[in-house]
């Protein structure tokens, strides 16, 4: 599969980048191994009859990338062309607006080739847009597709455009998406000194919320600057609930290609801040682990670039882990790989790099670690602050 995605890179490329939206989106979902069951539920994207009225005869941004699709996998840009909305901007975060760009590479401004709509990047320096970038607009759509992890940073762009919307006096409109993690509450909440894009608000790691509900907390809580609030319309989905199990129809970014990585993804991503590889330059990213620093075990996988990672950790190296692709659907967040990894490294004083903390947002976990403390009270540690949490955000969910 490695190979075929090496092979593929150059024709992957053109497919994104000249095809129309109809059939470049179509490709995406057809190849990334991702299989939407949940027939049944109705996206805020599908709930149009909702959301189109109050877009009439208005002008249009819009935040969104390649998740951002109709249950007929027509993409939401060119459905709203086709019922006349005058579209004035597309905004892109993390990824850019096809979802291509590897974790953390700059994303510039652009044009569509299609539409001749201009793209105006919300990663880089640019994470808020700016008065000028919203001039003219008279409502703001945002469509993102979320997993319930704090430092998923579609809910970091949330904030930010927010924040634009409320300055600028342009109300905003939230369509709303599932989260395939929202059963899950846990994690360390984050303290306000390790603020970041990858950890915006004092919530858990997990916060068990849709981005729409997430909307609310954000505007309920003063969370944004000078304690503005955002004019917000949340177009809720039809017929869900979060105890359902939602499988995403398409990859909400490169290196998520299917429902295990998304399980896995908030305990694997705490070795973003180590110096071990949780798959990126395979084929199957967060669901495996290793570095060449660890205990060698019969599982090894050496990292190459690929359309996830153009350069990947330890490129071209043998690293040894674990593979967690058959591993069971978690319900909380798991710290035993990690607590693992760091007993079995040959070097612990290399293990941890100052990333770890804004990830995990607090000193404490890291501390803990190091000092041998058991998952079990390392666990117990966070209750008193989960349960706080969970009074605080019953106030603002919608299922």
């Amino acid at each position: 599969m490695i190979k075929f995605i090496q092979k593929s890179a150059i024709l992957a490329f053109s497919i994104f980048y000249i095809q129309s939206y109809s059939n470049s989106f179509e490709t995406i979902v057809k190849n990334n191994h991702l299989d939407n069951n949940s027939t049944k539920i109705k996206t805020g994207a599908d709930n149009y009859e909702k959301y189109l009225p109050l877009l009439k005869d208005k002008k249009v941004g819009i935040i969104t990338n390649q998740t951002g699709i109709l249950s007929d996998k027509t993409h939401l840009v060119d459905f709203l062309l086709e019922k006349k909305i005058a579209i004035q901007t597309i905004f892109a975060p993390e990824h850019g607006f096809r979802g291509t760009a590897d974790a953390g590479e700059h994303i510039v401004d652009g044009k569509d080739p299609k539409t001749g709509l201009p793209i105006i990047s919300l990663y880089g320096d640019n994470k808020k847009p700016k008065p000028a970038q919203l001039a003219g607009i008279d409502v703001m759509l945002f469509d993102l597709q979320d997993v319930g992890a704090r430092f998923y940073t579609y809910i970091s762009s949330l904030h930010y455009v927010m924040e634009a919307c409320a300055e600028n006096g342009i109300p905003l409109i939230i369509l709303d998406r599932p989260n395939p993690n929202g059963n899950i509450i846990d994690g360390p909440l984050l303290e306000k000194e390790f603020t970041s894009f990858v950890g915006m608000h004092p919530i858990p790691l997990l916060h068990g919320m849709t981005i729409g509900e997430y909307s609310k907390m954000i505007n309920g809580e003063k969370w944004l600057k000078n304690a503005a609030q955002c004019t917000l319309t949340v177009i809720p989905c039809v017929d869900y609930n979060r105890k359902m199990e939602y499988s995403l129809p398409v990859k909400p970014s490169p290196n998520l290609p299917n429902d295990q990585s998304i399980n896995l993804y908030a305990s694997l991503c705490f070795f973003e801040g180590t110096n071990v590889s949780m798959g990126r330059g395979t084929e199957k990213q967060f669901q495996i682990y290793g570095s060449p620093y660890l205990t060698k075990t019969n599982f090894s996988f050496t990292p190459k670039p690929n359309f996830g990672a153009k350069d990947p950790l330890y490129n071209g190296k043998e690293c040894f882990g674990e593979d967690l692709t058959t591993y069971p659907k978690l319900t909380r967040l798991e710290l035993k790989w990690l607590i693992k990894a760091y007993q079995n490294t040959s070097d612990k004083t290399k293990f941890f790099n100052p990333f770890f903390t804004k990830l995990a947002g607090t000193k404490k976990l890291q501390q803990q670690i190091e000092s041998g403390i058991s998952e079990n009270k390392i666990r117990k540690s966070w209750q008193k602050d989960l349960t706080s949490f969970k009074k605080m955000r019953v106030k603002y969910l919608i299922y």
